[in-house]
């Protein structure tokens, strides 16, 4: 899997919003300037993510962004699909759509495994975990596992 640009900058900006709140929306300019994410690039991103009521934001003289709900009800799976949509894919297709054939008939538990293990990391991992460096165990035992010659 391929985590995107895009999704990279939204988690990015959601961790930097975390401490934030209505009464101190915190201003696109801060975010790109903290995360070295483009102003017009994030500003798309933040739309993205209001859209899908992860954050909230003000305009006028007290303008700026802060979550729309609280930083341990937001997983980074939900971040994610925000602004790419399903976590797996394959050619654009879900998994459960695909069917094949001869050899490659058993491809799509593959495909379907993939997404699980996706899930199992991004949907029990908050916005609250990464900002407190709380990651939950089971997750870091995974990326201290040694790994394997590419």
């Amino acid at each position: 899997m391929r985590v995107s640009v895009k999704a990279d900058y939204a988690v990015r900006a959601m961790l930097e919003l975390a401490p934030g709140s209505k009464e101190e929306p915190i201003k696109v300019e801060q975010i790109a300037e903290a995360q070295d994410i483009p102003n017009r690039f994030l500003i798309n991103i933040l739309d993205e993510l209001r859209q899908h009521s992860l954050v909230a934001s003000m305009r006028g003289g007290e303008e700026g962004y802060w979550l729309a709900r609280p930083a341990d009800t937001i997983t980074l799976a939900q971040i994610i699909r925000a602004v790419e949509g399903p976590l797996a894919t394959v050619r654009g297709d879900r998994p459960e759509a695909l069917v094949y054939s001869g050899p490659a008939e058993a491809l799509q538990r593959v495909w379907l495994a993939l997404r699980t293990n996706l899930r199992d990391v991004l949907e029990k991992v908050t916005v609250a975990d990464v900002v407190d460096d709380k990651v939950p165990p089971q997750i870091l035992a995974l990326a201290d596992r040694p790994r394997e010659p590419t």
